[in-house]
């Protein structure tokens, strides 16, 4: 695979969702590796304050500031922020009026409730604003500081409304510094440098959740990117024994008579109870891979990539990540 052989060649901000449960985070530290890999420089940005990057990659809580948390394979580094709102506003107050120490007066007194309060949306604003500004940032030769950017973001139920700041704060201002915010932060997220991924497993709710926010993406038009199709477990049995497991076709005494021959068994009554066990465990194995097969159908209606990461059977350690990495790499999504 060349340098260029990817899907999302030209996207500098991944912003990375999916409903609870479905290993959201995880996929996006996963994908911040695979990002940096080949000596690169991400930045794995965490918006909810949560604390979820710092569990993942097993390290103390993050401060607000971008600070290096990963080596990526071939030398590249992986950054981490957790963006902290009442930061955000306090950098926000600096930037366009001058007043961080007046900034700071405020909000002992609570100015990010108080303004959130009265302007909703702007906390999406803030947040989203300090992540597009770690997109369009450069050095002192003019060169991008980051090679991509990596956000944890919002659940797949509020995506459409945490990034359509521009809507958000319709209300707030038409002109001026907070409008102008707004605008250029749209800017970077309504672009073809944005891309807009969905995390997902092979069961009905996170499937119906993925294909909702697909359809709601494209009608405010945000970009949408891939879907990772999360926890796969492989079909570990042929097709025509699962199809005659589903089909209830699937004939115990065989097995029986195979577990004898393989000298597996101690006698036919062993031979029977091992069956009767190892066929209901086909039989489960049928019904959740028809199930499985079925969402896959699903997705495919939403017309965007698809890509498939293994169950970790040993847990989303920092190992565990890096296997993740090698499968979103080893399939052209980074």
């Amino acid at each position: 695979m060349s340098a260029r052989d990817i899907d999302w060649d030209g996207v500098r901000l991944h912003v990375v969702t999916g409903k609870g449960g479905t290993g959201k985070t995880t996929v996006a530290a996963a994908l911040a590796l695979a990002l940096a890999a080949g000596g690169k420089k991400v930045l794995l940005v965490e918006v909810e304050g949560r604390q979820g990057i710092a569990q993942v990659f097993d390290t103390p809580p993050l401060p607000y500031e971008e600070r290096k948390i990963a080596v990526a394979p071939g030398g590249g580094d992986v950054y981490a922020l957790a963006v902290d709102p009442e930061e955000a506003m306090l950098e926000y107050v600096e930037m366009f009026y001058g007043m961080r120490r007046a900034g700071k007066a405020l909000n002992k007194i609570g100015l990010v409730d108080f303004a959130t309060t009265i302007a909703p949306g702007l906390r999406d604003v803030l947040v989203t604003g300090k992540t597009s500004e770690a997109v369009r940032r450069r050095d002192k030769s003019g060169r991008r500081v980051y090679d991509a950017v990596v956000m944890d973001a919002p659940p797949t139920g509020r995506i459409t409304r945490f990034l359509n700041v521009t809507s958000e704060v319709a209300g707030l201002a038409r002109i001026g510094p907070v409008k102008n915010h707004a605008d250029l932060v749209r800017g970077v997220v309504a672009s073809p440098e944005t891309a807009v991924h969905f995390v997902t497993l092979l069961e009905e709710m996170p499937v119906q959740e993925t294909l909702d926010g697909v359809e709601s993406l494209r009608a405010a038009n945000l970009p949408v990117g891939g879907i990772f199709i999360n926890m796969v477990r492989p079909e570990l049995l042929p097709k025509t024994a699962l199809d005659a497991a589903a089909k209830n076709s699937f004939d115990p005494a065989e097995l029986a008579l195979g577990l004898k021959a393989a000298g597996l068994a101690d006698g036919p009554a062993d031979a029977s109870a091992i069956a009767e066990a190892l066929a209901a465990e086909i039989a489960e194995h049928a019904r959740r891979t028809s199930l499985e097969r079925r969402e896959r159908r699903a997705l495919a209606r939403a017309k965007s990539p698809r890509y498939d990461l293994p169950l970790l059977t040993d847990g989303a350690d920092l190992a565990g990540l890096h296997e993740l990495a090698q499968a979103i790499r080893a399939q052209g999504a980074a």
